[in-house]
């Protein structure tokens, strides 16, 4: 299939350090290129691709700091991809909202998977306005608050099978990976190794808009203590040794978080997690084989105690079962596949709605 992936533009393809959904579309897009598809990843020009690269601007926001309004370059970029359409049999967006109003008027296959929360007020309306444009989420959970969009499939992430894998390091610590946010649960990481008699290291992102977060409440609780260590952001390569020298990945989150890429990075390492009961967790987590899921602080501690007792072994094994890029890549193959299906005979997929 001649399928075009669309990237967000904040982060390149795939990110240099920080960056969800942008690893998501390089793991995808790559497994889609190893298939046999021929693909053209929309994205920032300093991305790197075994695809065809469309870039959409020299180099990813984040690293640009000329520009006051990045809403602008999504609007000139959706309307550079309406003037290719029909060089593709799909399109599949990774940018939210933008291409919605612009897409849902032509006749070229399309989709959206959404990456983000859905439970604020404007995202109830906005997504509302275009309930019939064809969405994929990425857990069952992510729908709740507007269960009535046209959800074609869940898709849960994947990642290349060799991108992590279980080093043969000495488990020393419990980690923290990922941003630093009241959401996410930092300061009950800290509290929750210190009762479980462990030392935390923390290997996260601090954005400009959480400085103050950070400088105000997580600092204090790290400053002077020789129990916790804050390293800042880290790299794929960096992350094999880092979890592999977890006893555990603790995942302590305040939010009804999407899906949670960090949870199957801990896993491609063999590595547990302890998480708390929100969102997409229970879905990416089978409780008691790759780790345990809590309601608590308490409970959490409790969990390290016996996290000892699991077999790293077989959280390796669950992540090859349920999260690699091909299985991902797979199910989003059946999708396109469908809606082409949908835009070739839309009659007779009518008729079988109406059946």
């Amino acid at each position: 299939m001649r399928i075009a992936q669309i990237s967000p533009l904040f982060e390149a393809v795939p990110p240099k350090l920080y960056g969800g959904t942008e690893r998501v579309v390089y793991s995808l897009t790559e497994e889609l290129v190893a298939m046999g598809h021929d693909v053209t990843l929309f994205a920032s020009g300093d991305s790197v691709t075994s695809a065809t690269l469309a870039p959409m601007r020299d180099r990813a926001l984040r690293l640009d700091p000329s520009v006051k309004d990045w809403v602008a370059t999504y609007y000139r970029m959706v309307e550079l991809i309406y003037r290719r359409k029909d060089e593709f049999d799909v399109l599949h967006f990774h940018i939210d909202y933008f291409p919605l109003q612009l897409f849902s008027r032509q006749n070229v296959p399309y989709l959206t998977t959404i990456h983000g929360r859905l439970d604020l007020p404007e995202f109830v309306e906005t997504y509302g306005t275009f309930a019939k444009s064809p969405f994929v989420s990425i857990s069952n959970s992510q729908r709740r608050p507007i269960p009535n969009l046209n959800w074609v499939r869940t898709v849960l992430h994947g990642m290349p099978a060799n991108l992590l894998t279980p080093q043969p390091v000495k488990q020393e610590y419990a980690a923290f990976l990922g941003r630093i946010s009241p959401e996410k649960g930092v300061d009950r990481a800290i509290h929750i190794a210190g009762k479980a008699g462990m030392k935390l290291k923390i290997a996260a992102k601090v954005d400009n808009a959480d400085k103050e977060y950070y400088d105000s409440k997580i600092a204090p609780l790290i400053r002077g203590n020789p129990d916790v260590e804050f390293i800042g952001e880290i790299n794929d390569a960096q992350k094999p040794a880092f979890l592999s020298g977890a006893h555990a990945l603790i995942f302590p989150i305040d939010w009804p978080e999407p899906f949670g890429l960090v949870m199957i990075e801990a896993m491609a390492c063999g590595t547990p997690v302890i998480a708390f009961n929100s969102g997409s967790v229970p879905e990416v987590m089978d409780d008691g084989v790759t780790g345990f899921i809590v309601n608590d602080v308490e409970q959490a501690v409790a969990a390290a105690g016996k996290i000892h007792t699991l077999d790293r072994t077989r959280v390796r094994a669950t992540f090859d079962r349920r999260f690699t890029a091909r299985r991902m890549a797979e199910d989003y193959v059946d999708v396109y596949e469908e809606l082409a299906e949908k835009a070739r005979h839309p009659a007779r997929w009518l008729e079988a709605a109406n059946a």
